[in-house]
């Protein structure tokens, strides 16, 4: 056996280091489903913060194959994750209501919120848009 035969090959080293420096978030939910609940919408598997453990509510099972949950104690003591939205759904649904009724007066259907985000020139679009791309 030459020394050659024991150098490390430069490719597989590139393939490892970009497969370790991935950006993968864990999955919050449990491996072993307990808790399930069964729901006339279909059934809901109990989601966990990612940092640490705490219960963090139900998601669907069912066209889920990936949840990320930090509890608001882990996000506001660690800060976001890089790349992810950080505004929490009820914050979200607030802002998107109080929009409504500011701009509108009323809540409007969702024909009409497609319309005003196809439009795109307006505060709401913008929120619905930052939304969308995880802002």
């Amino acid at each position: 056996m030459s020394e050659s035969d024991h150098k490390p090959d430069p490719a597989a080293g590139q393939a490892r280091h970009a497969f370790m420096a991935s950006d993968l978030l864990p999955d919050s939910r449990a491996r072993e489903i307990r808790g399930r609940v069964f729901t006339p919408m279909g059934a809901f598997v109990p989601v966990f913060c990612a940092n640490c453990g705490a219960e963090g509510g139900l998601c669907p099972e069912e066209n889920m194959t990936f949840m990320f949950y930090l509890c608001n104690k882990c996000a506001e003591t660690h800060g976001p994750v890089a790349g992810t939205m950080m505004m929490p759904d009820e914050v979200f649904w607030q802002k998107l209501k109080n929009e409504q009724l500011e701009r509108h007066g009323r809540y409007l259907t969702e024909q009409e919120l497609a319309a005003v985000v196809e439009a795109g020139a307006s505060p709401l679009a913008t929120l619905i848009n930052e939304r969308r791309k995880g802002v």
